[in-house]
């Protein structure tokens, strides 16, 4: 049997890699210097729009494109309110936020910008109020304390004293 025959297909995939997974670091560095610029245009410059007078956003995420010319990012008012409005007023100033943007980052190209709502914090506060549930709380507590009594049982072994026997002696 050849190795042809059994080695996968690899075209199209990142060096190093069996499968073509998530961002690059590159990838994820650049939309890390982005963010950080990005926060801090919207901090420094006054943009003339209704739905952005006087609303602080965080920018919680940008990702960015392979070729890193394009960034999306995730961006949510403070205290959540109007959100979409909030985006649409941003996506209709981003080329000037981009402008802006081209002069506190050093990439090669200012990658264009969109923005999106970000969703995150919605679904971490519906994770806590499943958590907080009666159903699961109920479901977790006997693996809880299942696990306690193993620990328990371990500590208490683990702390008797043991007898100190010399180690058996070698065959030659």
């Amino acid at each position: 049997m050849d190795n042809a025959a059994r080695l996968p297909d690899m075209a199209g995939m990142r060096h190093g890699s069996s499968k073509a997974t998530g961002p690059s670091q590159r990838q994820l560095r650049a939309g890390e210097v982005v963010r950080h610029a990005l926060v801090e245009v919207l901090r420094v410059e006054d943009i003339d729009d209704p739905a952005l007078s006087g609303v602080s956003v965080t920018v919680a995420e940008v990702r960015m494109s392979p070729d890193l010319r394009h960034a999306t990012a995730f961006v949510q008012p403070l205290g959540g309110g109007n959100a979409p409005e909030v985006v649409a007023g941003l996506n209709r100033h981003a080329k000037f936020l981009r402008g802006r943007l081209g002069s506190h980052i050093e990439l090669k190209f200012t990658p264009e910008l969109r923005f999106m709502v970000d969703e995150s914090y919605e679904a971490a506060r519906k994770m806590d109020a499943l958590f907080a549930s009666e159903a699961v709380r109920r479901d977790l507590e006997p693996a809880a304390a299942a696990t306690a009594s193993v620990v328990d049982a371990f500590l208490a072994e683990s702390s008797q004293p043991t007898s100190r026997r010399a180690p058996p002696a070698k065959k030659r």
